[in-house]
């Protein structure tokens, strides 16, 4: 649904994308994380066929972003950071307004607003002035403005930025329905948490390139070794440890536990488990011990100012 290759924008000497290359399955939503002025915003403008690049080529459903701009911007909806509603106006000629810029029929403008006011609990204020509302209400009627058109693709540039938790969790209810309709994302956010619960893959930008690329499993994996497990015990490790030493590495232990890793955990903890059972040995628990994206994501930052060290 979306592909880029050596897509590039330079601004003078500044090279703010330069030469990424991102393949989107459609239905998938691509989380895009990295520091303030690592060129996602810029990345996105170019997608939504906004800026032109400097070098390099986008195409969203097999349309060309520069040759073919004006049918891009007809099937992809995007949220940008600053919300920009005219204050002026009040919800429902704001939707009509746009749905009339999209080419809606009267009809569909009056079912489709409706529609996402309702969803997003903005029904009631649809005669209130956009001055009116909120930050997050704000935020909220940007997103509706994003979908009026029922788009193939979405490009969300801190969607639940400034939202109270219940619109935040209206917002990402919403993003994880639109998956389930094989609608395509492209979500930028500083919230990892966030971003691990809505995402299939996992963007990471550092100076305009993609430093890393994959699930959350995988990233995790890749950057922070292989899974880390705990094991406790209902009596005392004391002669049990010979029983794990060929099946796992061994981190650290104390009197009842133990924490190791393994690579195939699917294969070696059935096994390990199996032998404490034939010993007689108690089994309290056996669990992965949590490891979040922020220690992936600070990972590659810290590479960052290294390499800038």
């Amino acid at each position: 649904m979306i592909e880029t290759a050596n897509l590039s924008k330079h601004f003078g000497l500044i090279r703010a994308v330069d030469g990424i290359d991102l393949n989107v399955r459609e239905g998938e939503v691509l989380a895009l994380l990295g520091p303030n002025g690592a060129g996602k915003t810029t990345t996105v403008r170019m997608l939504a066929a906004i800026l032109r690049p400097t070098a390099g080529w986008a195409r969203i459903a097999g349309l060309d972003t520069v040759r073919e701009a004006r049918q891009v911007r007809r099937i992809v909806g995007l949220l940008t950071e600053a919300p920009g509603l005219y204050s002026r106006m009040r919800a429902l000629e704001y939707l009509d307004f746009f749905g009339q810029l999209h080419r809606l029929s009267p009809a569909q403008r009056t079912i489709r607003s409706e529609h996402l006011l309702r969803r997003f609990d903005l029904w009631d204020a649809r005669y209130q002035r956009l001055g009116e509302y909120s930050k997050g209400m704000r935020q909220k009627l940007a997103l509706v403005r994003a979908m009026l058109h029922d788009p193939l693709v979405l490009f969300l540039d801190e969607p639940t930025s400034a939202m109270d938790p219940y619109s935040a969790r209206q917002v990402r209810e919403a993003i994880l329905e639109l998956r389930r309709e094989k609608r395509t994302i492209i979500l930028c956010t500083h919230n990892l948490g966030e971003a691990e619960t809505l995402a299939d893959r996992i963007a990471i930008i550092r100076r305009g390139r993609i430093a890393a690329l994959g699930s959350v499993p995988e990233l995790k994996r890749r950057l922070l070794g292989d899974p880390l497990f705990e094991l406790r015990l209902g009596t005392s490790l004391d002669g049990l440890l010979p029983l794990l030493e060929d099946l796992v590495q061994l981190r650290e232990y104390g009197d009842n536990w133990v924490r190791y890793t393994t690579q195939t955990p699917e294969m070696v903890n059935p096994r390990l488990m199996q032998r404490l059972i034939e010993h007689g040995a108690p089994v309290i628990t056996l669990s992965e011990v949590p490891r979040n994206l922020e220690e992936v994501y600070l990972r590659i930052v810290n590479e960052v100012q290294s390499d800038a060290a």
